[in-house]
């Protein structure tokens, strides 16, 4: 083939690739054999396409090609074998030895036998070639690597790993060129040229003295042309047509009946003709390629109507449209003072201010929670952690997920228009619906399964007059749901990358739908099954999101591209073209950026760790906000119904709300009214109805009271700007002494468990040998408790499905086995020789798979296979004995590994071999806590001190030791133990002497002490599986449960409620000597005991968690607020 030739191939191919033919474009690649997509082969290797992975391969080499090529070729189909004896799928396995592997026989006939010899093995991994093979993704990942290396290598491959550069669109640009050529070789160039067809030569027909038909006839009527040029088919043509809209914009896709529109011939009028589109009309539909924005050529049978997309206009270049009133705000209307903090207590994922209440705030977090905020009050109406209500009606894959892993996020909540329902869209398959009454009463309406995978976006429309949610997803589609019954009415398919977000709007009556995915595609859909009617390229070509302006005239769209360019901008829907770009964005954002709109006249974006805010009409930033410090880089952000209250997201689980002067006097008058509810309550206690008018719950009540007030004080009345002016004038100028006189009436009463009958709790059966129990896990999957004992034997107890269990998931209802293989052997660890196992410190990590478990009791480390109990490697040899163990997050082949000489050894499993040393203890290792978003290694130690290194180059960044007790003067000493919370900048600390939440920068946020009941020393303490809570152990048999946010005391367990009374006489001093948290059951725990046993812990059946009605403000015991230096008096009301 020619250079030409083999250069029109490399056009093509981008040609087929910007119109997204995909499948096409890899045929083209591997027929042609010019160009081999390492992209493409890799995310076939990943996602196990193994025929296509070889059919891919065949068009540049073959096995016999060279000794490169015959090593990928093993490469792949060693691993393909080797996946179908994991799932143990013998005959798949014997198809591929004797079909695929069998030809590597006559090249190497040992290897071959080995290979086959594994067929007669329980477990593969027995063989000690592949021990160390870990799951499936990661044994891909690992052999992608080797691949990659050897395709580099291979002769073959030589100068076709890359393309050749050139513009975008070339093969258009070509076609212009050759248009425009052929129409100046015309005899009578016509001014404006009919292209119908590139099958043929142009020439212009000979004029016959007819008219062209006006635009007002012709629904396609483009760009007037320069006169005696052919219009450009695409952005690289050499004549840029005028800026000018089309006629009849509205003829596009929201009046037609179908999608497939056959196209006229292009002919314009005079400019004089030109009219202004309705305020309907908006976004024909163009196909762009990416980076490029452009229009393509026009045939007479297209699909789609064509316009293109001129991204980027300046902002001198006017557009017909409805017009904008004149600015009538100052920056001084927009709410930047900070007059209100609360704190959530896990990462916030999303916000949304009720429609009617102006103060009402909904909230939806990273661990799947939801709560309901009046934040005049600074109260929490509702909580709702996260639950599925009904696991029999979801789908399987939706359950198989759920037992793989149990973490789940809010990735979207909305209040529905009239603010009587909201929508909670989560990270795996479902969207959960509740109705709200005024009381603040969220009461469960409907759960749907609605997508595979994450549900990414949710939102309300009322298309046909009836109300409706709108949910997009991972499975690339968008779905529209009857609200009162969930009935599915509309499936809209046609991205082709997961859908990001969805905005439904209506003009001049017309519903549609707005979505756009992660490939950066914005397309628009009618209520029906005809598909979309548009598509263009968002900025950025990444996460986008859409919204109206608050009175619908205005469309904007905010996103962030893969590299962290941001862009806001403003569309002319007339035209589908970018109006105006808004400058001021960070060059590289760090995360997503947020965006807002209030007042038909400003944007607010989060950006930089600050707000930003702009004139609609400006693109320039108008000012900013930082909110006093402590934003995220990225922060969160949502504007209330009337722009006077703005919500923000904090770094440290919180939540901020700034107000302008309107929001400031909204929230005085509540708080005057929770004032006067107050002093009323304290002055008469017995009076039974509060007056019906109250707009907030009276702060920190106590229980005791709030029968009595029989939920009246948690009626919410609409609260707006408009009438505050005839409320204040009706009132008296009060400062407000909430806090002084509310107080007073607190009462710091906790439910204190001393019986059995206020718990569930189950001892679990076992025969062997009792021994301290020093280490405790869950498995990842929640099925099963593995213990660890000081005589270094290891006890696995499995919960079987049945009747009283369906789910198969550990509980204290249900009695499990103590499981052990058919050969009968315990799983024990190496012991040494110099100490015994006894007065060794005994370690533990498990697989995120739950195949392997890696351990130590003062021996060698030892890594166990889960089924068969047998011992598959050992390891670093004492001395110095391992201590702690941690499993890197990325790579289950690193191991962090803590030890007696104060040392960290970073080892890999599969080279055996300790990649570095890290120093700076000078006690053995007592704890290590990796985070993968802040990309650090936390690690404690017995000498009380705490060390954050980077895990890129291991290097030290800090090292301090942790706050002493305000009682005592020396430095502390002692095993202490760290644990990240689920939003990765928490850290909980935990020694004998108090719990600790620390940030990332070791600063010691708030602390808790052993006192009044609560007084022994502590054992161990963890987060719940929810972030919510903090299961802590005493030495004296207590437990004590925290919440995890002000480390205020929900309820003490005493002993002699999970200890039988004969025990408990006989052996006084037993004790939790290690907490374990259920992976998804944030209030189920198990306790490993000083005397060998094991107790499953829940709360009864009357109460479904921990504290009963206690509110989050009623505990006892409160937490000291901490500072670097501690030098204040304990609190005497928990922070918030």
């Amino acid at each position: 083939m020619s250079s030409l030739s083999r250069e029109l191939v490399f056009l093509i191919l981008q040609f087929l690739d910007e119109e997204k033919f995909k499948e096409t474009v890899h045929k083209l690649e591997q027929e042609s054999g010019f160009f081999f997509n390492m992209k493409y082969f890799e995310d076939q290797i990943q996602a196990g396409e193994w025929d296509e992975v070889e059919r891919y391969l065949s068009g540049f080499t073959k096995v016999e090609d060279n000794r490169y090529s015959m090593k990928i070729f093993f490469e792949i189909r060693k691993q393909k074998y080797l996946e179908a004896l994991d799932r143990q799928d013998r005959a798949k396995a014997v198809e591929i030895l004797v079909k695929d592997l069998k030809v590597f026989a006559s090249f190497n006939e040992d290897l071959f036998k080995e290979i086959t010899q594994l067929l007669t093995l329980d477990n593969f991994r027995q063989n000690e070639q592949l021990s160390k093979y870990g799951d499936t993704k990661s044994a891909r990942n690992i052999m992608l690597v080797e691949l990659k290396k050897l395709i580099e290598a291979n002769p073959l491959f030589r100068d076709k790993l890359t393309l050749p550069s050139f513009k975008a669109s070339r093969l258009r640009t070509l076609i212009n060129q050759s248009l425009n050529w052929q129409h100046q070789l015309c005899k009578n160039p016509r001014p404006n040229p009919d292209i119908k067809t590139l099958f043929t030569d142009h020439t212009c027909a000979s004029s016959n003295g007819t008219r062209a038909p006006t635009p007002a006839n012709n629904p396609l009527a483009g760009p007037i042309p320069k006169p005696g040029v052919f219009p450009p088919l695409g952005a690289h043509g050499p004549f840029q047509p005028i800026v000018s809209p089309p006629p009849s914009a509205i003829a596009g896709w929201m009046s037609s009946a179908t999608p497939s529109i056959p196209h006229a011939a292009v002919a314009a009028g005079p400019p004089g003709l030109v009219q202004a589109p309705s305020s309907a009309a908006f976004l024909k539909h163009p196909r762009t390629p990416p980076g490029a924005p452009g229009m393509d050529y026009q045939t007479a049978d297209s699909e789609h109507l064509m316009k293109r997309i001129r991204a980027g206009q300046s902002d001198e270049v006017s557009f017909p449209g409805p017009s904008h009133p004149p600015n009538i705000y100052s920056p001084d209307d927009l709410p930047k003072t900070v007059v209100r903090n609360l704190s959530q207590g896990s990462n916030v994922m999303s916000m949304d201010f009720h429609p009617q209440q102006q103060t009402v705030l909904l909230v939806g977090t990273n661990v799947g929670d939801i709560s309901i905020w009046e934040v005049g009050s600074r109260d929490r109406l509702a909580l709702k952690n996260f639950k599925v209500w009904d696991i029999s009606a979801c789908s399987m894959p939706f359950q198989n997920t759920l037992v793989k892993d149990a973490t789940i996020s809010v990735n979207r909540c909305i209040w529905g228009p009239e603010g009587s329902i909201l929508g909670v869209a989560f990270s795996k398959h479902i969207v959960q619906i509740y109705t709200y009454n005024p009381a603040g009463e969220l009461i469960q309406h409907l759960e749907i399964d609605a997508h595979i995978g994450g549900v990414n976006d949710i939102a309300f429309a009322h298309p046909n007059k009836q109300l409706c949610i709108v949910t997009c997803g991972d499975d690339k589609t968008i779905k529209v749901w009857d609200a009162v019954v969930g009935r599915k009415q509309y499936t809209f398919e046609g991205h082709e990358a997961p859908v990001y977000s969805v905005c439904p709007h209506y003009k001049e009556n017309i519903q549609f739908i707005f979505s756009t995915a992660i490939d950066g595609k914005i397309k628009a859909w009618l209520y029906d099954s005809l598909g979309s009617r548009v598509d263009y390229d968002a900025p950025g070509l990444w996460c986008t999101t859409m919204a109206y302006s608050a009175d619908g005239t205005r469309l904007f769209s905010c996103g962030t591209s893969k590299d962290g360019e941001s862009h806001l901008v403003e569309w002319n829907e007339s035209e589908g073209a970018i109006k105006r770009t808004y400058s001021g964005f960070r060059k590289r954002s760090l995360g997503v950026v947020q965006f807002d709109t209030t007042r038909n006249r400003f944007l607010a974006a989060g950006d930089e760790f600050q707000i930003k805010f702009w004139d609609m009409d400006n693109t320039n930033i108008l000012t900013f906000t930082d909110a006093d410090g402590g934003l995220p880089a990225s922060p969160r952000l949502r504007f209330n119904k009337e722009g006077s209250l703005l919500a923000i997201t904090t770094s440290d689980n919180g939540i901020k709300i700034l107000a302008n002067a309107d929001g400031q006097r909204m929230l005085r008058m509540l708080e005057s009214r929770a004032f006067d509810g107050a002093r009323g309550l304290s002055e008469s206690v017995n009076v039974k109805p509060l007056i019906a008018g109250g707009l907030s719950p009276i702060p920190n009540a106590s229980a005791s009271v709030a029968p009595i007030l029989e939920r009246t004080d948690r009626i919410q009345q609409p609260m707006s700007i408009g009438n505050l002016a005839t409320m204040e004038s009706s009132r008296v100028d009060v400062k407000p002494r909430i806090s002084d006189n509310v107080d007073k009436i607190k009462s710091w009463k906790f439910p204190d468990i001393a019986d059995s009958s206020q718990l569930k709790t189950l001892k679990l059966p076992d025969p062997l040998t009792a021994c301290k129990v020093v280490r405790l896990l869950y498995t990842n999957s929640g099925l099963a408790l593995l213990a660890l004992a000081s005589n270094a034997v290891h006890k696995l107890w499995k919960w079987q499905r049945n009747e009283r269990n369906p789910s198969g998931k550990s509980t204290a209802s249900s009695v499990p086995q103590l499981w052990q293989p058919t050969s009968g052997g315990l799983m024990s660890n190496d012991l040494s020789d110099a100490k015994p196992a006894e007065d060794s410190v005994a370690c533990i990590a498990l697989s995120k798979n739950d195949s392997y478990v890696m351990s130590a009791s003062g021996g060698k480390v030892s890594l166990f296979n889960m089924m068969t109990f047998k011992v598959m490697t050992t390891f670093m040899p004492p001395p110095p004995a391992a201590t702690y163990l941690a499993f890197h997050p990325q790579d289950n082949n690193i191991i962090a590994i803590g030890m007696e000489d104060s040392t960290i050894q970073i080892y890999n499993v599969r080279v055996d071999e300790v990649k570095t040393k890290l120093k700076g203890h000078q006690k053995r290792i007592s704890g290590l806590a990796f985070s993968q978003s802040l990309n650090v290694l936390v690690s404690s130690g017995a000498d009380a001190q705490l060390c954050v290194w980077n895990i890129d180059g291991w290097e030290k960044k800090k090292l301090r030791p942790i706050q002493a007790p305000p009682s005592l003067q020396s430095p502390l000493v002692g095993e202490t133990r760290v644990q990240f919370h689920n939003n990765q900048s928490h850290l909980l600390v935990v020694h004998e002497s108090q719990i600790a939440v620390y940030d990332t920068q070791l600063e010691c946020l708030r602390s808790w002490y052993p006192r009044d009941l609560l007084s022994a020393a502590i054992s161990s303490a963890i987060y719940s599986c929810d972030g919510l809570l903090i299961f802590t152990g005493f030495s004296d048999g207590a437990v004590g449960i925290f919440n995890a946010d002000n480390l205020s005391l929900r309820c003490r367990i005493a002993p002699s409620a999970y200890i039988s009374p004969p025990i408990s006489s006989s052996i006084g001093n037993s004790f939790p000597v290690v907490i374990a948290a259920h992976p998804s059951d944030p209030n189920q725990f198990a306790l490993g005991m000083s005397d060998g046993a094991v107790h499953v812990i829940e709360p009864s059946d009357a109460e479904t968690k921990w504290g009963g009605s206690t509110s989050q403000e009623n505990g006892a015991l409160p937490s000291i607020a901490s500072s670097s230096a501690l030098n204040s008096q304990p609190s005497e009301t928990p922070s918030r």
